[in-house]
């Protein structure tokens, strides 16, 4: 990996994070008028809507092979939001983005090849057991399954989106993956019905949330999928739980322990293990 990829890469992953825990915050904001479905039925949506008028993919050019991945990846895309949204209208936000990082984890465990890689893995992976209250009856155990599945389908994400971005443009991908990911979750909409509660101004909360939550962050993700190994990013994005605490403080008031700081430690200096080291050989 050429230190050039790497300084495009790491900046555009780290402002993806910012981006989507912000638009997290929003939509958390949205869950009592119309529900985890209808929020990311309006991020999703809406999403697809504003990259197909920016980007205008020729989809008439795709091969067969590109529609497959696109829409592998939106499923990813789908699967990966409606989850995580239904689990953080159970748990903290922080919580919910930390116990979902096991999923990238794993995937970065599975394809190391050097033990500094498993090092830094595991570093992460103390941080994630420190932020879990285990002593709190109080915390929703349906929200951390969701938040655990949702983590599944964010491998999935990762792994797609590399495989999707070898064969086909990043805008293209994107705005394709995004179009196959409205396909899926419309059934779960209709069959929730909240979305048809939405308002003008939870339309424009709701265009919010999918510029910064879904339009913006996956572009950027491209580029930094196009540029970093599968394994480096899956670690990278260990920061996602530090960005989603400072989110959750300033937009939604909710606090951290001490104990909950000392695992975000953990995982940023995981992110920048791997980061420095990621062209050692």
């Amino acid at each position: 990996m050429s230190t050039k990829n790497t300084k495009i890469a790491v900046p555009a992953a780290l402002l993806s994070m910012a981006c989507v825990q912000g638009g997290a915050s929003i939509a958390k904001q949205l869950f009592p008028a119309i529900g985890a479905v209808g929020t990311s039925t309006l991020r999703i949506g809406l999403s697809a809507v504003l990259l197909t008028l920016i980007n205008r993919p020729k989809f008439s050019r795709f091969t067969k092979q590109q529609w497959l991945y696109a829409a592998l990846y939106g499923i990813g895309i789908a699967a990966m939001n409606l989850i995580f949204y239904m689990a953080i209208q159970r748990i903290p936000l922080g919580l919910a983005v930390t116990v979902e990082f096991v999923g990238p984890l794993f995937l970065a465990l599975v394809l190391s090849r050097k033990l500094l890689d498993v090092v830094w893995a595991l570093l992460a992976c103390a941080g994630i057991l420190l932020i879990v209250p285990w002593t709190n009856n109080d915390i929703d155990l349906v929200g951390l399954g969701l938040a655990l599945l949702a983590g599944t389908f964010w491998a999935m994400y990762i792994v797609m989106g590399g495989k999707v971005s070898k064969v086909m443009e990043g805008k293209d991908a994107v705005t394709t993956g995004m179009l196959f990911a409205t396909l899926l979750i419309i059934p779960f909409s209709i069959w929730d019905g909240a979305i048809f509660q939405v308002t003008p101004l939870l339309l424009l909360k709701g265009l919010g949330v999918a510029i910064f939550s879904s339009a913006l962050p996956f572009s950027l993700d491209f580029i930094a999928l196009k540029r970093l190994p599968a394994k480096t990013f899956s670690i990278l994005t260990s920061l996602q739980p530090a960005f989603a605490a400072f989110s959750g403080l300033l937009f939604l008031q909710e606090t951290l322990t001490f104990m909950q700081w000392m695992s975000i430690c953990c995982v940023v200096a995981a992110s920048m293990g791997t980061t420095i080291f990621s062209n050692s050989k």
